[in-house]
C-alpha cells in the first residue's frame, strides 16, 4: 500500500518522500559505525555508564501530546502540586488540573483545531481599519506604514487562497477521473486479483481514465510484488494518497487563508490583552496530537523498553504545552506557553513551529528574556521553506530589537538554539532539501529526514522536517543537563556548538542545485554530536574542579 501510494503521488505531483532506505532509529546512530550523521546518542551513553543523573523537564510547545502512549506514559511530567481530577487549582498557579501541562488554545467549550495563518489575521485586522480608505496620501506617517503593510498582507492572503482553491479543484478533478477509470476497470475485471497479463490485454479505446488506473495497478503489482492487488486495493490507495492533498488544500482555502474564519472565540480570552495568562484548559492532547507526540518521542521515548523507538534523553520528563493549531501559532499563546513552562520547572523548551509574519513579537521577546533569566534553554526549528533565515523573516527567532535613542541593533539571546535539518545520506544531499539555513541565524544541523517516532494511539510513523531536527537537539541538551546539572543553558549551547561535527563536504544549498561548503549553512558549520558534547562536558566539569582546587 505504501509504495503504491508513493507511485500515485509521483504521477500526480504530490510531494511524497520514500523513507525505506533510512536505517532504523538512525538519528541515534554514528557515522563511524553506521555511515550516517546521526547524533551519536547511543555512543554517548557508553561514556556515561555508571554515572548518576537527575530528571530534567523538557517542555514541548506544540499541537499536543498523547500522554498515554505506551512509549511516553512513563516519561510524562507530573505536576507535583496538583491532584488528579480534583477540579481545583491545588498548587495555586492559576491552572486547574494541569497534571501534564496546559493548553492555551482551548476553552470551556472546546479546543481550537484549525486556525488562520498570521498573514490572514493581519489582513483581517488591517482591513477593518483601512478598507474604506480612498486616498492613502491623507494618512499620517505611521498610518502610511501600516497601510503599506495592509496592502502586502492583503495581496499575500488573497494569492494564497486563490492558489489553494485552484489546487483543490485540480486534485478533485484528478480524483474524479481516477475513480471513473476504476469503475470502468471494475466492470471489466470484477473483484478478482489483477495481474500484469490481464491488465495488458485490456483495450482502453482512448479512455484516458481507464489507461491511467491500469498503469497505477500495474505499478502497484510490480513495486510491491503482490498477488492480490484488486480494484478495491487500488481505490483505497488512491483515496489515501489523494486524500492528503485534498485535505491540505481544503484547509488552506477554508481556514488558513480565509479572512472570514476566526476560531478564537472558542478560547474565551481577551485577545486584546497580550499579557493575559489565565486562560485555556487542561485538554493538552487536543484534536490532533500527531506532531507533538512525534516530537516528544524523539526527545524522550522510553529507552530500552523493547517498544517502538529509543528517544534521545533517558532522564527527560515531557511537559506538554499546547499552543500550535493547524495554522500559525499566535504570539500571545507562545509567550504564555514559554512563561508557563518556565514557571513550572522546565529546563529546556522545544519549539517546532514558525511563521513568516509576527503579530506581537515584543511579547514573545519578553518571554524569551524571562526564560533566559531563569536559565531555561530554548530549542527552535529553523523552518522548512529552503530559505536563508539571514535575509528572510522567520518567527519566532533569537533576536530582538534593542530599545535605543540614537541607533538600534539586534541582540542575540544566548539561551536559544536554531536548528536546521540533516538527511541520512552523507553526500551532497546531506542538508535536507527543504531546510532553512543561515550563517548568522541557524546555529547547527541535526537529523530531520525519515525520523521514526511515536504517534497517537500507540502508533509509530516516519516524519520529516526541522520540526524533527529540533527535538533531537533538545534531547541531547536534556542529556547534558541530566548528567551535568551544573551546566547553565548558555554553557549547554556553547558545548553543543563547539562539539558539533565539522563536515568537509560540498553540498547542495537547500532549494537549489548550487554546491556550497556545508560549513556555510550555519553558525557552527557543524552537525549535532552527542558523543563529543558529553566528552566536552566532562572536560568542562573537570576544568571547573581543577580551577576550584587551585
Amino acid at each position: 500500500m505504501k509504495q503504491t501510494m508513493q507511485l500515485i503521488g509521483m504521477m500526480l505531483l504530490i510531494p511524497v518522500i520514500a523513507f525505506s532506505q533510512a536505517p532504523e532509529n538512525w538519528f541515534n546512530l554514528s557515522f563511524d559505525t553506521d555511515s550516517v550523521y546521526g547524533a551519536e546518542t547511543n555512543k554517548a551513553y557508553e561514556l556515561l555508564k555508571g554515572k548518576e543523573a537527575k530528571s530534567v523537564v523538557v517542555a514541548v510547545i506544540d499541537s499536543g501530546v498523547d500522554e498515554d502512549h505506551e512509549d511516553l506514559v512513563n516519561v510524562m511530567w507530573i505536576n507535583p502540586g496538583e491532584t488528579m481530577n480534583s477540579g481545583r487549582d491545588d498548587d495555586n498557579n492559576n491552572y486547574v488540573d494541569d497534571i501534564h501541562g496546559w493548553s492555551f488554545i482551548g476553552g470551556a467549550d472546546g479546543n481550537v483545531d484549525k486556525d488562520n495563518l498570521e498573514v490572514t489575521r493581519l489582513y483581517r485586522m488591517y482591513d477593518e481599519k483601512f478598507k474604506d480608505v480612498e486616498n492613502p496620501t491623507t494618512l499620517g506617517s505611521k498610518e502610511k506604514m501600516e497601510y503599506a503593510r495592509y496592502l502586502k498582507v492583503k495581496k499575500d492572503t488573497k494569492k494564497g487562497r486563490e492558489n489553494a482553491l485552484k489546487n483543490l479543484e485540480r486534485y478533485q478533478t484528478q480524483k474524479d477521473n481516477i475513480m471513473n477509470g476504476l469503475e470502468d476497470l471494475e466492470k471489466m475485471v470484477g473483484s478478482e486479483p489483477l495481474d500484469l497479463q490481464k491488465l495488458d490485454a485490456i483495450e482502453t479505446g482512448g479512455n484516458s481514465s481507464l489507461a491511467l488506473v491500469i498503469n497505477i495497478a500495474k505499478d502497484g503489482i510490480e513495486s510491491e510484488e503482490k498477488e492480490d492487488v484488486t480494484v478495491d486495493y487500488v481505490r483505497g490507495a488512491v483515496e489515501e494518497g489523494l486524500g492528503g492533498a485534498l485535505d491540505y488544500f481544503d484547509t488552506q482555502a477554508n481556514y488558513h487563508y480565509n479572512k472570514d474564519f476566526d476560531p478564537r472565540p472558542i478560547v474565551g480570552d481577551d485577545y486584546s490583552d497580550p499579557y493575559q495568562r489565565d486562560y485555556g484548559n487542561n485538554e493538552y492532547e487536543g484534536p490532533d496530537a500527531f506532531h507533538g507526540t512525534h516530537v516528544a518521542g524523539i526527545i524522550a521515548a522510553e529507552r530500552g523498553n523493547d517498544l517502538g523507538i529509543d528517544g534521545v534523553a533517558d532522564h527527560a520528563k515531557i511537559m506538554t504545552v499546547r499552543a500550535v493549531p493547524d495554522g500559525d501559532e499566535r504570539d500571545k499563546d507562545v509567550a504564555a506557553a514559554i512563561v508557563y513552562a518556565v514557571d513550572n520547572g522546565a529546563s529546556i523548551i522545544n519549539m517546532s513551529f514558525g511563521k513568516g509574519y509576527s503579530w506581537n513579537k515584543d511579547i514573545v521577546d519578553e518571554a524569551v528574556k524571562y526564560a533566559a533569566k531563569n536559565d531555561v534553554l530554548l530549542v527552535h526549528a529553523a523552518g522548512n521553506s529552503a530559505q536563508n533565515n539571514d535575509s528572510t523573516d522567520n518567527f519566532p527567532n533569537d533576536t530582538y530589537e534593542k530599545s535605543c535613542w540614537l541607533f538600534c541593533k539586534k541582540n542575540a539571546n544566548d539561551n536559544w538554539i536554531e536548528v536546521g535539518a540533516l538527511g541520512y545520506v552523507p553526500n551532497e544531499n546531506l542538508p535536507a532539501s527543504f531546510s532553512n539555513y543561515g550563517k548568522k541565524e541557524v546555529d547547527l544541523f541535526a537529523p530531520g529526514v525519515a525520523i521514526h517516532s511515536t504517534t497517537p494511539d500507540n502508533e509509530y510513523q516516519d516524519a520529516q522536517g526541522t520540526s524533527m531536527a529540533a527535538p533531537v537537539v533538545a534531547g541531547v541538551a536534556a542529556l547534558l543537563r541530566s548528567y551535568f546539572p551544573e551546566l547553565t543553558a548558555k554553557q549547554v549551547k556553547e558545548i553543543l556548538m563547539e562539539s558539533s561535527t565539522k563536515i568537509d563536504l560540498e553540498v547542495k544549498k537547500p532549494g537549489t542545485q548550487d554546491l556550497v561548503p556545508f560549513s556555510s549553512l550555519s553558525v557552527s558549520g557543524g552537525a549535532l554530536n552527542a558523543h563529543e558534547a558529553v566528552k566536552l562536558a566532562m572536560e568542562t566539569k573537570g576544568k571547573k574542579k581543577t580551577d576550584k582546587g587551585a
